[in-house]
């Protein structure tokens, strides 16, 4: 049977369309909270968004920011969120409560937060250093708990240093104006904000920082409901797969990293989120179990993170390990 020409262009037409449909069909949706502004540690999701990873691997991603690890944990629980960005300690604090969310991937392999000082007003080489000094922190911030217990594992008294709670936007600002003696600060996260910051001011800033002195604790990563992992672990096992390929970008090309998120996202400062994403590079990638790839996690850690949660949040042994994280959902 022979068809018109226009019938035959309709045809076509007709057919890339619901071609374009099943291609649309296909991506399945996620969505992934930051727990926080996008920043350099989020340099994984940003580089597989950008790089079309997520888009290849069958998945349309949406990044989310996010109010704070507790909150981000409690959302998941929620099923707000399919994905977040969540530390064991908070993970614990949540499943405590009734939550069921579990970690499925390390990022900070160790816990990326210390204290930062002026080098020109003190001179903090060890906790014993801070006696007496009054440290800032966010309201909501779990310096309040850590530092406490921290000061108790290095055989210090547990108020030997004065926690002042603050609004989280004034703490860089207050150590750089002399108004505090110490302030928190994350790698991958603010301190490259507090050193622009304390460059501009003609402040010389130093920090000690808590894992050098005995918390061993995974820091954040990525965390999901137990639902969302019975029901799409296809799904999250390619996300993961497809963002540590992101992750791995960023140890390769660092510069390059930072150009694809200032694009994404232009009120990043260059200069800090490439730092923030060398922070990042360094912490993700755990030397006591490089052959195992990015985001594994380790029995060990996990127990001394547990440990050390139990200590500083009064969780009483409630939650366990093994209850917390899972390396099933990790490629091969």
């Amino acid at each position: 049977m022979h068809i018109a020409r226009p019938q035959v262009r309709s045809l076509f037409v007709a057919a890339a369309f619901a071609a374009l449909a099943c291609t649309a069909q296909a991506q399945e949706k996620l969505t992934y909270n930051m727990a926080w502004l996008p920043q350099g540690s989020q340099i994984g999701p940003i580089v597989a968004l950008a790089n079309g990873y997520y888009k290849d691997a069958g998945l349309d991603v949406t990044l989310a920011r996010g109010y704070g690890g507790m909150r981000t944990a409690n959302e998941l629980d929620q099923g707000q969120f399919e994905i977040g960005y969540v530390d064991p300690i908070t993970l614990a604090i949540n499943r405590s409560n009734g939550g069921k969310i579990r970690m499925i991937g390390a990022i900070n392999t160790q816990w990326p937060a210390g204290v930062c000082f002026d080098t020109k007003r003190h001179q903090v080489k060890k906790p014993a250093d801070m006696k007496g000094l009054t440290l800032g922190g966010g309201s909501a911030s779990p310096v309040h708990n850590v530092v406490p217990v921290w000061l108790d594992g290095n055989g210090l008294a547990k108020d030997s240093v004065r926690l002042l709670r603050m609004d989280p936007a004034v703490v860089d600002a207050s150590l750089v104006e002399g108004k505090i003696d110490l302030a928190e600060c994350w790698r991958g996260s603010n301190r490259p904000v507090l050193l622009k910051q304390a460059a501009a001011a003609g402040v010389n800033v130093g920090w000690v920082e808590y894992a050098d002195f005995g918390l061993n604790a995974y820091g954040s990563g990525f965390a999901a409901s137990e639902d969302s992992i019975a029901k799409r672990a296809d799904a999250l096992r390619k996300f993961l797969q497809a963002t540590y390929k992101g992750y791995q970008f960023a140890i390769d090309h660092p510069d390059q990293a930072a150009d694809l998120m200032v694009k994404m996202y232009p009120t990043i400062d260059r200069n800090v989120g490439l730092q923030q994403i060398k922070d990042t590079n360094v912490l993700i990638v755990d030397p006591q179990a490089k052959d195992k790839g990015l985001g594994y996690m380790r029995d060990d850690r996990m127990n001394s993170s547990l440990q050390f949660g139990d200590k500083a949040f009064g969780l009483a042994g409630k939650v366990k390990a093994q209850d917390v994280y899972t390396n099933a959902l990790l490629a091969k």
